[in-house]
């Protein structure tokens, strides 16, 4: 923590005019911004000190908003979304409109219900050159994107991958009324297992049976011609012509 200069004094806390909310260090908070057009800007709170004139001022560290970065905002970006700078500034504290809750990613997307207060970061950026830490994240869907909180995704019950509902060619209401899911992959594994179960490697007892009649016949077969030719019998040669039509058949 920085020093405190001479005929300066830290602060504990701040109350925010007009209302009861009490700032600490630590604590983030939305300050008025220059423009009234744009939202307010989001800062962490690291230090609260007064001068002799008692002025209070806060010593911040800014959040950003992904518009207000080097890349801009992109498709994977929350609504609610900062990236934590590191861009430290000293402000009046009479700029300070209100208080906020900045989440982390798990906590955020855990909320049942997402105040205006609400915000969340799973980013630090570097204003001066436009990094991020970190600088690599988990991606999903066919279309391989960080998961972006607002959107609502599907899970996969095979791959357990989850997919935007316009990437698998369904709208939302379609995929709200959803009760199974399988993507397209897993779907063609899927009917790949089904026709292996419907033609089995192993003979089945049916065809067992088959070869062991027809191995019959032929032994009959052998038999009716054997015979024939020793005795000359017409009973032998009938029978033989019988066995032979069966075969044809």
């Amino acid at each position: 923590m920085a020093k405190t200069k001479p005929g300066k004094k830290d602060l504990d806390s701040y109350s925010i005019k007009g209302t009861n909310k009490i700032v600490r260090p630590g604590d983030c908070v939305l300050m008025r911004p220059s423009d009234s057009d744009k939202p307010p800007y989001v800062a962490r709170v690291e230090k609260i000190e007064s001068d002799h004139r008692n002025n209070v001022k806060v010593r911040v560290r800014w959040y950003y908003r992904p518009e207000e970065s080097i890349g801009g905002r992109r498709q994977f970006h929350g609504a609610k979304e900062l990236f934590l700078s590191d861009h430290y500034d000293v402000q009046s504290a009479h700029t300070i409109e209100g208080k906020c809750i900045v989440h982390s990613f798990k906590n955020y997307t855990k909320l049942e219900n997402v105040g205006a207060e609400d915000y969340f970061c799973r980013f630090e950026y570097k204003a001066a050159t436009g990094g991020f830490t970190p600088d690599r994240v988990a991606v999903y869907c066919k279309c391989e994107m960080p998961y972006n909180p607002d959107d609502l995704m599907v899970q996969c019950e095979g791959c357990k991958d989850w997919f935007h509902p316009s990437c698998m060619g369904m709208t939302i209401e379609e995929a709200k009324k959803l009760e199974h899911f399988l993507c397209s992959d897993c779907s063609s594994d899927d009917d790949a297992k089904r026709s292996l179960n419907a033609f089995p490697v192993s003979p089945s007892v049916e065809a067992k049976v088959g070869t062991l009649a027809l191995l019959c016949v032929y032994v009959l077969l052998f038999h009716f011609v054997y015979e024939s030719l020793r005795s000359r019998s017409n009973f032998y040669s009938d029978n033989l012509i019988i066995c032979i039509r069966w075969l044809v058949q």
